[in-house]
């Protein structure tokens, strides 16, 4: 390890850097509008876990959104790789972003007048539900703000409009919680501030079908579940089936399945994460440690980034 690496590396403009020195114009449309996509892939035991799935998604988010940065996807994934490999790190959040950049021509207001470019960094592995509220089991604030409507802004398009996550997790945190969900204007139930919700109701698995990104690990808990033999659907979710749920757990890239024991002023079970939750969590990172969708870390690439 590189130690100006140490807490982490990006690449912009073409270049790698430590993360400290990474940035951008204040005048590049993704910081000015949101207008960007990006993506997250986890490195778990110096090797991502489906990198290929989250290659795909963030290919179809680009495209999704009219966005081409000059690097080709196979020169993306090398970039993430070398990326990891300058910081040494053997557990990573790794992040890509494509952004619209600015206007090559003064004062245009024509998306198609940017220079779209491709950013990626790799920082210390984070978890969006700390591992000690984990442990207990999260406490999930049902938010008063309704999400932004799906047609609207794509939900299945990762991106930065969070200011609807964001005044959730404000609210929640005002009232003592340690997160958000968020339902839509119908009161269906969505997604939280990063992460994915599932209901637990009669020994049967349910996740939104709606204003919710189509998350890799979501996609990991419908595998596990198939694999054991446990019933999984993706379906509508009215909020009264979430407050009157036997278990509730969430599931993102930064954290993996993540225990749920209190929604609003419902306490669950006996205020700890419940046994089909456990189950899976355990299941998530026993399969992880057997090498599942496991992709090496390309180590060897850390000189040639210098």
């Amino acid at each position: 390890m590189n130690e100006r690496f140490a807490d982490g590396a990006a690449y912009v403009r073409g270049g790698f850097v430590p993360i400290a020195e990474a940035n951008i114009s204040v005048l590049d449309w993704g910081f000015t509008r949101s207008d960007c996509v990006y993506d997250v892939v986890h490195v778990f035991n110096d090797g991502f876990f489906r990198l290929q799935d989250h290659m795909r998604r963030f290919a179809r988010a680009m495209g999704k959104r009219k966005l081409a940065p000059p690097e080709s996807l196979e020169r993306m994934e090398e970039i993430l790789h070398r990326c990891v490999a300058l910081t040494g790190l053997s557990d990573a959040y790794v992040a890509m972003i494509a952004s619209r950049g600015r206007p090559k021509i003064g004062g245009s207001r024509r998306p198609a007048d940017c220079e779209n470019h491709f950013m990626a960094y790799a920082i210390p592995w984070i978890d969006v539900i700390p591992k000690d509220v984990q442990e207990r089991g999260a406490h999930l604030w049902i938010a008063s703000v309704p999400r932004v409507p799906d047609a609207s802004v794509d939900p299945t398009v990762k991106n930065y409009q969070w200011s609807d996550l964001t005044t959730g997790l404000m609210e929640a945190h005002e009232h003592g919680f340690d997160t958000a969900i968020l339902c839509d204007a119908q009161g269906f139930v969505t997604e939280g501030p990063g992460f994915n919700v599932f209901v637990v109701k009669d020994g049967k698995v349910l996740t939104p079908d709606r204003g919710s990104l189509q998350g890799v690990t979501r996609q990991s808990v419908l595998d596990l579940c198939a694999m054991e033999g446990i019933p999984a659907e993706i379906a509508p979710i009215p909020r009264a089936v979430l407050e009157d749920a036997d278990e509730v757990f969430t599931a993102t890239t930064a954290g993996g399945v993540m225990p749920v024991s209190r929604v609003g002023t419902r306490i669950m079970g006996n205020d700890r994460p419940g046994p089909l939750s456990a189950r899976l969590k355990a299941l998530y990172w026993k399969k992880h440690a057997e090498g599942w969708h496991y992709t090496p870390v390309r180590k060897e690439l850390a000189a040639a980034a210098e």
